[in-house]
């Protein structure tokens, strides 16, 4: 790779076509570019975090002058640019012995899913079972519809993520930037349960990356534990479905635990808004939503913790 000699003439030439992420360490470590003139949007291949951080990241540092507030925005202003976010959701289609059909809630997915489709990320999806996570068919009654469900029914690419969303034991936490889980009652049969969701959420909040779970997905959450080996809600201050929203469901003597009880007996500081009003509070990496109506601000909250 020819060596410039004029810096700010090598970083024109290179933002003025696509480029990769390895040409870019090429370039960096013969000192030919700078690092604070790189235009990221221009980058074609942004592989893995773990590769942005141990090896492009080190050689942009290297490149130019630097100091701690200025290398974190510069390193926030990369990642930015290919946010990488896992969204987990149910397998479980079955509402206890009921006979009836539950699954994901359909405004929890697809509020967050356009959230961070809109602010460039690349979105993954994966569920225990992989293939088409299951609706809860009243998240699609026509009360139950907002723009992001009627944009999510007339987008079949996004149709097509979903139906072919990835098995939970083939995800690897190091591979994204955040997790989202989206919630319906489902999760609070399987995803409570599910060895391979604990295990991503705890590697995910090791690393230093956040988790969100909104309304019953906080459920998920019921098993984790955090480095002291503590239930990993203790001490902080959450928020999920209220008990008296599941009474107002109907449903409080069929669900297998009340996420607000949980919440509770788990040593977190279970916050809430009145019924089925937007609720949202971050408390470390730990983002938590009260119900449907803040499936969305959770997103929002979530790509602030991003940035």
């Amino acid at each position: 790779m020819a060596r410039f000699i004029d810096r700010q003439r090598a970083n024109a030439a290179v933002n003025s076509m696509p480029f990769s992420m390895r040409d870019c360490v090429e370039l960096l470590k013969i000192g030919s570019i700078d690092a604070e003139g790189l235009d990221a949007s221009r980058i074609t291949d942004w592989l893995s975090p773990g590769f942005f951080e141990t090896e492009f990241w080190p050689w942009s540092r290297h490149s130019s002058k630097h100091n701690a507030p200025a290398d974190q925005r510069r390193l926030n202003r990369f990642r930015r640019v290919n946010m990488k976010i896992l969204m987990v959701l149910t397998s479980h289609d079955k509402l206890g012995d009921t006979g009836k059909k539950t699954g994901f809630w359909l405004e929890e997915f697809a509020a967050p899913y356009y959230v961070f489709q809109d602010a460039g990320a690349e979105i993954t999806l994966a569920s225990p079972l992989g293939g088409q996570p299951p609706l809860d068919p009243t998240s699609d009654d026509a009360a139950s519809q907002t723009d992001f469900t009627r944009r999510f029914k007339a987008d079949p690419a996004a149709q097509a993520a979903l139906a072919s969303s990835l098995k939970l034991r083939d995800v690897a936490a190091g591979d994204f930037d955040a997790v989202f889980y989206p919630g319906g009652h489902g999760p609070l049969w399987d995803l409570a349960e599910n060895g391979y969701s604990i295990a991503l959420i705890e590697a995910m909040l090791a690393a230093g990356r956040p988790v969100a779970a909104v309304c019953h997905a906080p459920g998920a959450l019921r098993h984790v534990k955090a480095g002291d080996s503590k239930p990993v809600v203790a001490g902080k201050t959450v928020t999920g479905f209220t008990n008296t929203e599941e009474q107002a469901a109907g449903l409080t003597e069929v669900v297998p635990f009340l996420v607000e009880d949980m919440l509770r007996e788990n040593g977190g500081r279970y916050s809430k808004a009145a019924d089925w009003q937007p609720h949202v509070v971050v408390d470390g990496l730990l983002i938590t939503g009260q119900n449907p109506a803040s499936s969305e601000p959770a997103a929002r909250a979530l790509l602030t913790m991003l940035k």
